[in-house]
């Protein structure tokens, strides 16, 4: 399989592959290649937080103590997270982790409660390369989302539609291609549907809703489940996910003849590994136009340079300091609908900081931020705005492991090694001008370039 291949295809379902990695696949075969990351991640190995202050505790003493515990549960989630990013950082399963990543900003869903979150993003991990059909039935069920959409709150004599509404318009379907009344019908089938106090699901009977229902040119005393199968018997259902997965994995433009190719895969049995097979061995994932053309997510970015140069922040809070100067913090979706991807994750703020990151992780470099405020961004309230904090993101880089993964690599080499979209013509000039650069100096000046964007 050629080098370049290889590269693209550890950018997109990882985030990038050393030298010494790189020369060893590029002696297998495609087929090899791509039956061994599936085997690595044939086994979920699960993330674990630390819920230790509820042991013992019931329902009664959470009520006694309910400030006291939340405020201590959504620290306990701010630990996670960084858990999340830290096994990001040193994936053993590395298809499985991305492709959490992926779900994780699907099923969107958001949590304060420590034993929901773990919950939630270990469904996503074991179902990741799993049954579609499964997987979505196991989501509707989770405490997390039946928090998050106020499905709790839905009982037969007061419908609440709003998982109802999620569930076709950004899970299954897409915008229009349901109607109202299709939502009214589904809302009342999942009437009924609860979580025990620690989380697990619990059906509440007198709340669900036993009349008949007529949910898409179907009659019946439908439950959740049934309008899930219901929903995937649509090939829409299909297509949309397939469209969602050519997006994160080939291209923000869609090739319709592409995802005709995948909806007759996944349409057959719903099997997330069987479409993922097809797309990573199809000749159009490898094609030029797909090669370094996707802009990396904040995640993506932080932990593509980490493959290239180890390092660790020292101060783990600065994790997510980092993350939310970028405008992407794990387990902190903006909303229902998720992250806007491709060039929403650019703008005049976020560009400056993405820029001088590498400078920031490995020269230790000073970042500005503001004391309030989401990201960093220029205040224009003078009377009363809070200065702009300055402050060093206490990093420790082992460049010991970069000399060693790229050792006998010129820096020339490291340009192909480490920018895989086009370079134009004045990088290309000003990079042969500074060739004799530290091979150090050099690598946080190619991380440093708009092309290192892209992969």
């Amino acid at each position: 399989m050629k080098s370049a291949h290889i590269q693209h295809l550890y950018n997109r379902i990882g985030f990038g592959i050393s030298p010494k990695e790189l020369a060893c696949l590029s002696k297998k075969s495609k087929k090899n290649i791509i039956n061994e990351l599936f085997k690595a991640s044939e086994n979920t190995t699960i993330l674990q937080g630390d819920t230790s202050f509820l042991n013992g505790k019931s329902y009664q003493d959470f009520k006694k103590e309910r400030k006291k515990l939340q405020k201590i549960s959504r620290k306990k989630v701010k630990e996670f997270s960084i858990a999340w990013f830290t096994r990001l950082n040193n994936p053993t399963e590395i298809l499985r982790e991305k492709m959490t990543l992926f779900w994780a900003n699907h099923f969107v869903c958001e949590s304060k409660n420590i034993l929901f979150a773990e919950s939630y993003n270990n469904v996503l991990r074991k179902n990741a390369l799993g049954n579609f059909r499964d997987f979505i039935k196991l989501v509707s069920k989770e405490a997390a989302m039946l928090s998050y959409l106020n499905n709790k709150q839905n009982k037969k004599k007061s419908p609440n539609e709003n998982f109802a509404r999620e569930l076709m318009e950004l899970f299954t379907l897409g915008q229009d291609n349901y109607t109202e009344q299709d939502i009214k019908e589904s809302a009342r089938s999942f009437t009924g549907y609860n979580h025990k106090f620690k989380g697990e699901f619990i059906f509440r009977e007198k709340h669900h809703d036993n009349n008949e229902k007529f949910f898409f040119g179907k009659k019946g005393n439908f439950n959740g489940d049934d309008i899930i199968d219901i929903i995937l018997e649509q090939k829409q259902c299909a297509r949309f996910i397939s469209e969602k997965i050519y997006r994160y994995f080939v291209n923000e433009n869609i090739k319709t003849k592409h995802i005709d190719e995948m909806v007759d895969v996944f349409y057959k049995d719903y099997n997330i590994e069987n479409l993922m097979r097809f797309v990573l061995l199809s000749k159009w994932f490898y094609a030029e136009e797909n090669i370094g053309t996707k802009i990396k997510s904040p995640i993506e970015l932080l932990v593509g340079i980490n493959t290239i140069v180890p390092y660790k922040i020292e101060k783990k809070n600065q994790i997510l300091l980092v993350q939310k100067l970028l405008g992407q913090i794990l387990l902190s979706p903006p909303n229902v609908a998720g992250w806007k991807t491709g060039r929403n994750w650019i703008d005049s703020n976020t560009i400056v900081t993405r820029l001088r990151l590498p400078s920031i992780l490995l020269n230790n470099a000073e970042i500005a931020y503001s004391e309030k405020g989401d990201e960093e961004t220029m205040i224009t309230n003078f009377k009363k705005r809070k200065l702009r904090k300055k402050a060093f993101i206490k990093v420790s880089a082992d460049w010991s492991s970069f000399e060693e993964n790229f050792k006998n690599k010129s820096n020339k080499d490291l340009v192909h090694l480490i920018i895989t979209s086009k370079v134009n013509k004045g990088t290309a000039e000003m990079l042969e001008r500074n060739e004799k650069l530290s091979k150090h100096d050099f690598v946080v000046q190619l991380m440093s370039l708009p092309e290192y964007q892209l992969c």
